[in-house]
């Protein structure tokens, strides 16, 4: 299975939080799934830290070596990202959540969220 972490789930996993269900956590600790991490999650992550609405275990330099050490990848944004983002209906306006729900459209990835608007846009998800 080919996955991407929201947003989210990459925070409580790098935070070690037990919200994050057991089944996601083994999904990402699994070498042998392609996960992926959007680089507009680490955009968002950067913005709340700024402002202080955030504390992440490590802080923003961390996460690099968190990617490397679960070979997690960051998904670029592409043109045809934007292409299908440009599709999208706004059942939910959290334009990170939306660039996330594009990406993982196009690159055909399972998507690692509790957020409950994402199956509203035919993505899947697991969570639990």
């Amino acid at each position: 299975m080919d996955i991407l972490l929201d947003t989210h789930a990459l925070i409580w996993f790098i935070n070690g939080d037990k919200q994050l269900p057991e089944k996601s956590i083994n999904l990402i600790k699994n070498l042998k799934t392609n996960c992926f991490v959007s680089i507009a999650s680490i955009w968002e992550i950067a913005i709340k830290l700024s402002l202080g609405k955030l504390e992440l275990n490590g802080g923003l330099e961390d996460i690099s070596k968190i990617l490397k050490d679960y070979e997690i990848e960051l998904l670029p944004l592409t043109f045809e990202h934007i292409e299908k983002l440009l599709t999208l209906e706004y059942h939910h306006r959290d334009p990170f959540d939306r660039i996330i729900i594009s990406q993982g459209l196009v690159e055909n990835l399972t998507v690692i969220t509790k957020d409950d608007n994402f199956p509203i846009y035919k993505i899947p998800i697991v969570w639990s």
